[in-house]
């Protein structure tokens, strides 16, 4: 048990029992939440910062944490009917990524389960559980949100089922989707409710979707406009329709001033209202701000660690939002690309409860974001982003209007330092290596080698994690991320930096294969090019298509959703080995088959390049090692010992 508990009545934590409920003195409940994620009272954890939004405006809240959906259904029925309505949600990871591997291999385990153990939610979380709610109480409304639901709001294809499906608001019945970060849309739907509104009347709230009979009017709103997809029944019967979907989709979820989505699906049309503006300074802090635990339920305190806990527990996230746009990247379609960022009071304040947490030993796992050295960055003249239609604003080239300053990271990371209780604050998300690059970055001032000197001196945690991704400058335009040579001028940069001050921090590169636009042989120059740069590659994953991204429209459809070009994408499970097979080059059980497979593409240079003559390369490993026998040898004083022969 963990000491902090011990001191701590279970009222500091949201009700997740009947028994806790009545603690309170509550006779009955406004609001039920479902939850496919066992609880944990912390900001990274999507229904803990619902269940605290709704307790801040005064509405009585119990979470249902991974509900048994195949026995009696007692966990569902357990706080009875809520006045208000039920929120469901899966989890802060869409259910079949959580699941499944890219290879559709059912995983052994579950990082947002105590013990890691897998099995205690459903596929299709939201859809389960919102079925069930819909049989036990027809009459009271569900509302669903967080990543599975906001990534499936439209037509989309499901890799796990290898199909196109509806707007998720159909598959569950569901009366109403919030997607993205759901706060604002959350207070103004309080708001309304509190002055006497049905809930089958909020139609014109941003960032939500609804289902409405083809034949009834559309919600009226005089400050939108409307858009209409392609229908579902289309895009069964036409991926290029599919594909032209998802441009309107993207550009619409990343506009300032957005349109209002239509789309026809069987009987009824999908209304997807525009999205708020991103959060202001005062709205995100106050969502910091709320009084959470940052503990797990005591509950689980038999039941073992929760992972996805353990590796944030000491990590303070400073914004939201990614203006990146990776095709394969979800951030952006979920998040936002326009950055919103804590005050650096708040920061702090976290910073500061954070050492207060008595197994703390000094050391702060990450201050970052989805990407670490965004913070406060954003467009230099409002009126141009309020007009821009780009998803990313750093693809293919850094737009001139963003400030990419790095001096409030520094000023934040000094301050941290200066803690008596912090030791070192790490960086442990995601670097973008191509905004501290002058080859890319061409507008950048003198923040950028200050914040290399200050990350790479204090804030790196043995080795570097960066994602160039590909070293094809083809599927790195599909991917929308930078030139390979741009990593190469990183690399040279931070190697630089450690040696001037005696430091000894491997960088560690990631990598993707079976991406959309990569085939066979450019795996083949990755593998060479990384080996040639002294990489042996270990963090390397093969794509995964999830839904409401670039790269899975591509896969699915083989067409760029931009210009409805072909672009070829590795399908079969022999492709994705194939590919995947060239990370591992180094490993003998491989070269034959790699050897072969060079051989047949024509690439006999990659072979030489990227395997070299194996008894040459034994012939020099032996020499190297005789080399360094002689010299310990010498060091201390031995001399080589003679065996005769046994008797």
């Amino acid at each position: 048990m963990n000491i902090i508990e011990q001191n701590r009545p279970v009222t500091d934590w949201l009700p997740i029992t009947m028994k806790e409920v009545e603690m309170r003195g509550w006779s009955e409940l406004d609001v039920v939440l479902i939850s496919g994620d066992a609880y944990v009272d912390h900001p990274a954890f999507g229904s803990a910062v619902i269940g605290r939004i709704l307790e801040s405006e005064g509405l009585r809240v119990a979470i249902v944490t991974q509900p048994n959906w195949q026995d009696d259904l007692r966990d569902f029925k357990k706080f009875g009917r809520p006045r208000l309505f039920f929120g469901v949600t899966s989890g802060c990871m869409d259910t079949m990524v959580n699941h499944y591997t890219a290879s559709r291999r059912k995983r052994s385990t579950d990082a947002y389960t105590p013990g890691g153990k897998a099995g205690f939610r459903p596929d299709y979380a939201v859809t389960a559980y919102s079925k069930i709610l819909k049989d036990l109480y027809p009459d009271v409304p569900i509302l669903i949100g967080g990543i599975e639901a906001s990534l499936r709001r439209v037509t989309h294809y499901d890799y796990w089922s290898d199909q196109l499906m509806p707007t998720i608001l159909k598959t569950s019945g569901a009366d109403m989707l919030v997607y993205g970060m759901g706060e604002m849309p959350l207070r103004e739907m309080v708001r309304l409710m509190k002055k006497g509104v049905p809930f089958a009347s909020l139609t014109t709230i941003p960032q939500t979707a609804v289902l409405r009979d083809k034949d009834q009017k559309l919600p009226k709103n005089k400050n939108w406009t409307d858009v209409e997809l392609y229908s579902h029944a289309r895009c069964l019967k036409e991926k290029k329709d599919f594909a032209a979907n998802f441009k309107i989709i993207e550009q619409e979820s990343n506009k300032t001033k957005a349109r209002r989505i239509i789309q026809r699906v069987g009987l009824d049309n999908l209304v997807v209202n525009p999205p708020y503006p991103p959060m202001s300074e005062l709205e995100i802090d106050t969502s910091f701000d709320l009084p959470y635990t940052r503990m797990p339920h005591p509950k689980y305190r038999k039941r073992g660690s929760i992972p996805a806990y353990e590796m944030i527990r000491f990590s303070v996230n400073m914004h939201r939002g990614c203006f990146g746009g990776c095709s394969f990247c979800t951030i952006s379609a979920h998040q936002g690309k326009f950055i919103a960022s804590r005050s650096e009071k708040s920061i702090l304040k976290e910073v500061e409860a954070v050492t207060q947490m008595p197994d703390f030993k000094g050391y702060i796992s990450d201050l970052g974001g989805p990407s670490a050295n965004m913070y406060k960055m954003k467009g230099k003249v409002q009126e141009i982003c309020d007009r821009c239609v780009s998803p990313s604003c750093i693809h293919p080239v850094i737009c001139h209007n963003l400030d990419t300053s790095h001096k409030p990271m520094i000023d934040i990371y000094k301050k941290v330092d200066e803690h008596p209780e912090v030791k070192k604050a790490f960086v442990g998300s995601g670097i973008r290596y191509d905004l501290l690059t002058r080859s890319y970055n061409k507008r950048a001032d003198d923040s950028i080698e200050e914040y290399m000197e200050q990350l790479v001196t204090r804030h790196v945690c043995g080795r570097l994690k960066v994602a160039p991704e590909h070293t094809s400058e083809n599927t790195l335009k599909v991917m929308r991320k930078p030139a390979f040579k741009h990593f190469h001028e990183f690399k040279k940069k931070y190697e630089e930096i450690n040696k001037k001050h005696g430091l000894n921090q491997p960088l560690i590169p990631y990598f993707i294969s079976s991406h959309p636009g990569s085939e066979m042989e450019d795996m083949a120059n990755l593998a060479a090019e990384t080996k040639d740069m002294g990489f042996k590659l270990e963090q390397v994953q093969d794509f995964t298509p999830t839904p409401m991204t670039v790269a899975t429209i591509i896969y699915y459809t083989g067409l760029h959703p931009y210009n409805l070009k072909p672009v070829y994408a590795a399908r079969s499970k022999k492709e994705k080995k194939n590919q995947h097979l060239f990370f591992f080059w180094h490993k003998r059980e491989n070269q034959q088959l790699i050897r072969d497979k060079l051989k047949n593409l024509g690439r006999e240079d990659l072979v030489e390049k990227l395997l070299g003559d194996r008894k040459r390369d034994m012939k020099k490993a032996v020499a190297k090692t005789r080399v360094q026998e002689r010299i310990t040898n010498k060091k201390t004083g031995r001399k080589k010992r003679r065996f005769g022969k046994r008797k």
